[in-house]
């Protein structure tokens, strides 16, 4: 009798040890998410700012720029993962056009505050790249545990399903936006 309490007391304990196992992955996965929007907002507030001082060299280009604006606000508006993603590729291709009209003014590749920007995007976006990492590392542990036995009996119970990957859709979109200075 009393070697039964002990393995329902093992097993109950073990029960609870992988259900925080798994409370604890999701809630890494949501915070590495919280860091990757962080990032992504502030790359969407210094691109007006890129825009703008491009602007002020290259006045004919404004296709260029309404397609940079038109990327940012649908990137920003981006409701799950793999729409960001998406959006994410666009607005870097997007962002490469600017970057192409500055090599063509060197008084613009000179300008401070130009520089400044390039710099504080360059910087976003390697932070961009870490958070995705990061991200992307901890769903892989959650999708793992929640595959894997003996954690596929405790996720199927408690109903914890796997989570996306925050993926870019394109070889060219995985590369970082390159800024040269």
């Amino acid at each position: 009798m009393m070697y039964i309490i002990i393995i329902i007391a093992v097993i109950v304990l073990w029960a609870i040890f992988l259900y925080n196992g798994f409370i604890r992955l999701i809630n890494q996965a949501k915070e590495a998410w919280a860091d990757i929007d962080v990032q992504l907002k502030r790359r969407y507030d210094l691109i007006p700012n890129l825009v703008n001082t491009v602007k002020g060299y290259a006045t004919h280009e404004n296709d260029v720029f309404e397609k940079v604006s038109a990327a940012r606000s649908a990137a920003m508006g981006a409701g799950n993962i793999d729409e960001k993603g998406k959006a994410e590729v666009s607005l870097a291709g997007a962002l490469k056009s600017v970057f192409a009209i500055a090599e063509a003014y060197p008084e613009l590749k000179a300008n401070e505050n130009f520089l400044s920007l390039q710099t504080e995007l360059s910087d976003t976006e390697n932070k961009i790249q870490a958070s995705r990492r990061f991200y992307n590392g901890t769903v892989r542990d959650l999708n793992t545990a929640v595959d894997v036995f003996p954690g596929n009996i405790i996720s199927s119970i408690a109903h914890f399903g796997k989570m996306e990957f925050f993926q870019l859709d394109n070889e060219e979109a995985k590369k970082p936006v390159e800024v040269k200075f």
